[in-house]
């Protein structure tokens, strides 16, 4: 039998903190990093026994909830220090670098180490001052104004330059964070010098002598010097005013970093965030981008007109606003037709509308809700069982488009069986320049939207090239063609091509199958919310709840009634419109009835929608309608029709408004479910026992206000 070696001996174990002190004589923990070093495992002090090391090496000191700073403008170490076990003789910093700042930056390039945070300095109540080196990033969540005072940063592709006005800032936690990023920025051959002394004059118009001392003292070349201010938004104050909501833009977290530059961040209202957590663009995406960008730039091919497909939560709508910020760098306006019913961009659900976009979007859709050139209100946030009327809305809104800017589509996430020939449809209808599809590991299998696909490919209301040419149809202009036929609905249009750019994409989404429609539902009552902003006055004005401001009286014989979701009795209309969100509407025909009643309207009219509101209430005695609406009253003179549609008002308008005293109005748990146009089966209206909202016609959403 052979004889076994013995395990070799081993020393003796070391403590944690001594390791540590051995490791980097000039580390200073306090008690709670003591406390939270000892929980550490074997490999994780290893890992940290490693950093330690590398830090040293790099000639740095690393202190609790700061970056590493530069042994020569390190404080003193204490007396009661541990003296190292290996001396290291420091440099004796001479007096000339120690009061020179310029004197460091003449010196020798210094080791990899940078900073852990962007240096921010607070600059006054709800203001601080941020200096972003050359191709360094600021990834933060919350609400602020920003300002470039010298340089050049971009922010969700838009570049603010130094002399430009200031822009609004929305990085929600529904959606990618934002960053601010540095960029690199042509300057002409002036010495370093000379830069200082043009940097201090536009700082001196906005910044005080200390803060533009500490701005010199840290500048370096190529830098670019960021004023951040408290935003006070009238839409963003509405939506953090219910319960629930205050998420959407701040979530309170633990942090061990309490520091001067948290305190100065948490004045103007944002927090420093992760880099993984702002938004990651993919190499497929950034192609797209800028090819789009440059075609969209040249005169010689005019306005193209681009088509953005794919499945759902593929990034379709970050895509077009990061698209749009882009182009808005190099052209004045960029035209964008909305043909998404549920995930609307600039305006309420359920609205198929065309916009000419003159300013950034640097926020989520909420946050920068606008009144279209020309709307249609559909009235749900699907069009399934009606296409036929979705596609007539489509065509009557793009007849607005005028050509003389370049044309954003957006549409639909559904592209399965119907949803993907309706789609074929529309790239027909449509003759878009270029269709950009996306697709990722986690959506369905699409097939490929080229120009043969579409030729030979049967839509829902249109043939392929080939039925077309049998039957003898052959038409050069698409726009002589836009009405359907009576037999089979065919389009005889003939479609002249497009450039197809598959997009792949990979975001890190929050959606899945089973909370996406949840996740839907709250996105689309933050649009509406955020359209209900309007109505408050903008800040520092006071906020004031829905029911203490006064609503418009519309009499009956002024505007004619129609209910798009579902049919209702005639004797039940005023039941369904009551405490409804309703779409102000202008038809062509002059309204006239009967003064003893409503005027009812027997078909859905294609018409302009003007805007939206809420029906507080209706007065039986009186005959009056009271709408609740942001729309300005020279436009509320054309309002000649009212639609309501399957798009209810959020929940939280209802029953969590301040003031309420009692019983709160149109909440109720005695609902009968029978009554005609009461249900969601044909809508998207939500019936929740404790949640419905209906009384007689007589009641009011609150008593009159004076």
């Amino acid at each position: 039998m052979a004889d076994t070696l013995p395990p070799p001996k081993r020393g003796p174990l070391r403590s944690t903190w001594a390791r540590c002190r051995k490791a980097r004589p000039q580390l200073i923990l306090s008690r709670r990093p003591r406390r939270r070093l000892r929980l550490l495992r074997w490999g994780g002090r290893r890992l940290l026994r490693r950093r330690l090391l590398q830090a040293q090496a790099a000639g740095a000191d690393w202190r609790e909830g700061c970056g590493p700073v530069s042994r020569s403008a390190a404080a003193p170490r204490p007396k009661t220090a541990v003296p190292s076990p290996v001396p290291q003789p420091a440099p004796s910093p001479t007096p000339s670098r120690a009061s020179s700042p310029a004197s460091d930056e003449d010196a020798a390039p210094r080791g990899p180490a940078k900073l852990a945070i962007p240096p921010l300095r607070p600059a006054g109540a709800g203001r601080a001052l941020l200096l972003l080196p050359r191709e360094q990033v600021f990834t933060f969540s919350g609400t602020c104004r920003v300002t470039c005072l010298y340089g050049q940063v971009q922010v969700f592709g838009f570049t603010i330059g130094q002399g430009q006005p200031s822009q609004d800032v929305f990085s929600t936690y529904t959606h990618s964070r934002l960053a601010l990023s540095a960029v690199h920025y042509s300057a002409p051959e002036k010495s370093k010098k000379e830069m200082k002394r043009e940097a201090r004059a536009l700082l001196r118009a906005h910044l005080n002598r200390d803060d533009r001392c500490w701005v010199m003292k840290n500048f370096s070349p190529l830098c670019s010097v960021v004023l951040l201010e408290t935003l006070k938004n009238s839409a963003v104050r509405f939506i953090t005013s219910h319960p629930g909501l205050s998420y959407v833009f701040e979530q309170e977290r633990t942090t061990f970093q309490i520091n001067a530059e948290y305190f100065a961040m948490r004045s103007v209202g944002i927090k420093k965030e992760k880099k993984k957590n702002g938004l990651q663009l993919t190499e497929s995406v950034l192609s797209a981008l800028e090819e789009l960008v440059s075609v969209a730039c040249e005169e010689a091919d005019g306005c193209p007109i681009i088509l953005v497909c794919g499945a759902q939560d593929v990034g379709k709508s970050t895509f077009n606003r990061y698209l749009m910020n882009q182009l808005l760098n190099s052209i004045s306006c960029v035209d964008y037709l909305e043909c998404d019913l549920g995930q609307t961009e600039f305006t309420p659900p359920g609205c198929i509308s065309l916009l000419n976009i003159t300013e950034p979007l640097l926020g989520p859709p909420f946050t920068h809700q606008r009144t279209p050139q020309k709307m249609v209100y559909f009235g749900r946030s699907t069009c399934k069982d009606n296409y036929e009327n979705y596609i007539e809305i489509i065509k009557y809104v793009f007849s607005s488009y005028r050509r003389e800017s370049p044309l954003i589509i957006n549409t639909m996430g559904w592209v399965t069986d119907q949803g993907l020939l309706l789609l074929v449809d529309l790239i027909r209808l449509l003759c878009p320049s270029h269709v950009v599809q996306f697709s990722s590991s986690r959506s369905r299998f699409m097939p490929k939207l080229t120009p043969s696909y579409i030729d030979d490919m049967d839509g829902l209301y249109t043939k392929s090239k080939a039925k077309v040419r049998d039957r003898g149809f052959y038409l050069p202009e698409f726009a002589d063609s836009l009405e359907f036929g009576d037999e089979e609905k065919e389009s005889p249009a003939a479609f002249s091509g497009h450039k197809l750019m598959c997009v792949r994409s990979d975001f890190a989404f929050r959606k899945t199958p089973r909370n996406r429609e949840s996740h839907n539902r709250v996105l689309r009552d933050l649009a509406l919310l955020g359209y209900l902003g309007q109505l408050h006055p903008p800040a520092p004005k006071p906020l004031h709840p829905l029911h203490s401001l006064t609503p418009y009286q519309v009499p009956f014989s002024a505007v004619a009634l129609r209910v798009i979701h579902s049919d209702v009795a005639p004797t039940h209309v005023l039941y369904a419109v009551n405490a409804s969100w309703v779409g102000l509407c202008k038809i062509l025909d002059e309204v006239g009835g009967f003064t003893e009643g409503p005027v009812l309207l027997t078909q859905t009219p294609i018409c302009d929608c003007l805007g939206f509101g809420i029906c507080r209430g209706i007065d039986m005695e009186k005959r009056l309608y009271h709408i609740l609406t942001p729309v300005p009253p020279e436009e509320l003179r054309n309002v000649n029709c009212l639609l309501v549609g399957a798009i209810s008002i959020p929940h939280c308008v209802l029953k969590s408004q301040h003031g309420f005293e009692g019983t709160i109005p149109y909440v109720t748990t005695d609902y009968d479910i029978k009554l005609p146009g009461a249900t969601g089966k044909i809508g998207a209206r939500e019936a929740e026992e404790t949640y419905v909202r209906r009384q007689h016609p007589k009641a009011r959403f609150h008593r009159k206000a004076h």
